[in-house]
């Protein structure tokens, strides 16, 4: 019963709607004929006005996306030629020296467990010159650290393995050059940002004592001007501190490597000093 009465009174509310609906357009009063001219005149106006500032909005993103570059351009004039300068020449710097340990550390990257094989199968058939000319030809600070070992193998497990650790260490700071020049720029770049817009502070409060007034657009202007030069310092230095990280991870990887090939090349030089007594005792 509930739901019939619902439905009944749903049907009669909808038929109420629509007779309101159809008496509503019957007492609309009928335009005149001489209305109808007069409103698409209007309507011609506003079309009219509104296609002009279609235009002028279109050349407007027009102008914006062209005038991109020349808008950076003046920002960096804006933040002064001479500190802004100094802090591109920062990034362009320190980007070069990123790029040159990433190519170096790039090449660095060998076949470790390959490389050692073929230096066990070597020292296992008793070839050692064969074992210097695999370390010989191949690259990396692993396979220079083998190269040293084997040159010294007839000397004793002692002297192989202070030989290992010396160059070990020499090729080590061979992998970290450079690293503190990128660090210094990384910690410069901010504080010549800060220097610029200290200056831009003593300029802009030069300004308003020449005007001898505090008004907003004075100020306004001397603390944009002054705030270019920080912003300029801190995007070149978290961009090199990415390269910089990057660079850390990558030379902390290779010296995990050389640690683990010195320790198996160890234990493969003593094994092979072994044999090579056995042999002398037979």
């Amino acid at each position: 019963m509930k739901k019939l009465f619902a439905t009944i009174a749903c049907t009669a509310l909808l038929s109420m709607g629509l007779a309101t609906a159809a008496f509503a357009q019957n007492d609309a009063p009928a335009s005149t004929p001489s209305e109808e001219p007069k409103t698409e005149a209007v309507a011609q106006d506003q079309i009219n006005k509104e296609e002009p500032a279609k235009d002028n909005l279109v050349q407007e993103n027009g102008a914006t996306e062209e005038n991109f570059h020349q808008a950076l351009k003046r920002k960096f004039i804006e933040g002064g030629a001479d500190f802004m300068a100094i802090i591109a020449l920062l990034l362009i710097i320190g980007l070069a020296l990123c790029l040159e340990r990433i190519i170096y550390l790039s090449l660095c990257d060998i076949d470790q467990d390959g490389f050692l094989r073929k230096i066990e199968d070597a020292l296992n058939r008793g070839d050692i010159e064969k074992a210097k000319a695999i370390a010989r030809d191949t690259r990396g600070p692993v396979a220079s650290i083998a190269y040293q070992a084997l040159l010294r193998i007839d000397q004793g497990p002692d002297v192989v393995e202070r030989s290992i650790v010396s160059y070990g260490s020499v090729q080590g700071g061979l992998l970290e050059k450079n690293l503190s020049w990128i660090t210094l720029f990384i910690a410069i770049a901010p504080s010549l940002g800060f220097l610029g817009t200290v200056v831009g502070m003593v300029m802009a409060f030069d300004n308003i004592q020449k005007v001898g007034d505090i008004s907003p657009t004075v100020v306004a202007g001397g603390m944009k001007v002054a705030l270019i030069t920080t912003i300029g310092g801190l995007i070149v230095a978290l961009i090199l501190q990415l390269f910089y990280n990057y660079i850390l991870n990558k030379v902390e990887s290779h010296l995990n490597k050389m640690e683990d090939a010195s320790v198996s090349l160890m234990d493969m030089i003593i094994k092979h000093n072994i044999r090579h007594n056995i042999n002398l005792s037979k």
